[in-house]
């Protein structure tokens, strides 16, 4: 792909190197409240305090924080880390995240009314999300309860090193999957498939949630039509890598691998077959009304 030196999206929050859920490293226990006032308002805690006061005075700390420190073990703040320093290929890969999550703004913005450019989370090992906490094992995934994709990305080392899908293209088209979700909760195509879980057994739902996944793949199909045609990214050879990603993430490959045996009920994203079939339907058309993954029968 030709994408240097292209437009980086502002909507990216890199989180990389920061913990998931924050974790105090001070703060009283309960059960020392009774002692610790019981001793504030003694003589002796009297004296405590006031020691503090005059030592404040002299050395020109704030009084409260230095109590703080004493009682609180630091008020129960989060402990800071020295900033993250990425390698200069992870760092080129975060940089191609956001000139790819810019490509989807530019094409989306033209194609919908009203688009609302998602934002992009990049974190390392594990990360909190309105849908709730989530692994690096989750692999890429779009909260359409905070409207954000999240992606570590030591999933592009994995697609390459475990699935056999390499290249750039490949890469971006794992975006513009995601990004595909973003434009399903826009629609209200998400909304109504999620109301329906609890009205099916799980083999029904499962039915769903497979055309929900096929059509993320049309509409990131749809995108590299259309980015191709105002920027001309694409190079020999781009396509393919993004239909062998397809390949390499369908549900019956992926459980074949895992565990020798495949079970069509259970699948939750659809076959090799279906996600590189969808995804060319939407490059070869360019046309959103082409990716009715609900009414398409047979998938």
């Amino acid at each position: 792909m030709k994408w240097k030196g292209r437009r980086s999206s502002s909507n990216v929050d890199d989180r990389r190197g920061q913990s998931g859920p924050g974790r105090s490293t001070g703060g009283l226990n309960p059960l020392l409240l009774g002692p610790l006032f019981r001793l504030i308002f003694s003589k002796t805690g009297l004296i405590i305090i006031g020691i503090f006061l005059v030592f404040s005075f002299v050395t020109g700390n704030n009084p409260l924080t230095l109590i703080g420190n004493l009682f609180f073990g630091g008020g129960g703040q989060t402990a800071t880390s020295a900033p993250y320093e990425g390698t200069a290929e992870e760092d080129e890969l975060a940089q191609f995240s956001a000139t790819i999550l810019a490509s989807t703004e530019d094409v989306w913005n033209q194609l919908l009314p009203n688009y609302r450019d998602p934002t992009l989370v990049l974190f390392t090992n594990s990360v909190a999300s309105a849908c709730g906490s989530a692994s690096s094992a989750t692999g890429p995934f779009y909260c359409p309860g905070d409207e954000k994709l999240y992606l570590d990305l030591s999933f592009f080392y994995e697609m390459e090193r475990q699935m056999n899908a390499p290249g750039d293209f490949a890469q971006a088209y794992v975006i513009a999957h995601e990004v595909g979700h973003h434009i399903q909760k826009i629609t209200g195509i998400s909304d109504k498939v999620q109301r329906l879980r609890g009205q099916l057994s799980k083999t029904e739902y499962n039915k769903y949630s497979v055309r929900l996944e096929l059509q993320a793949d049309f509409l990131a199909g749809v995108w590299a039509h259309h980015s191709q045609q105002m920027t001309q990214m694409m190079e020999a050879g781009d396509l393919q890598e993004a239909l062998n990603a397809a390949n390499a993430i369908g549900d019956d490959r992926l459980q074949k691998q895992s565990s020798g045996r495949v079970v069509p009920d259970s699948f939750t994203h659809g076959t090799s077959e279906q996600r590189m079939r969808w995804f060319k339907k939407g490059f070869e058309t360019g046309d959103m009304s082409q990716g009715d993954t609900f009414s398409a029968n047979p998938l």
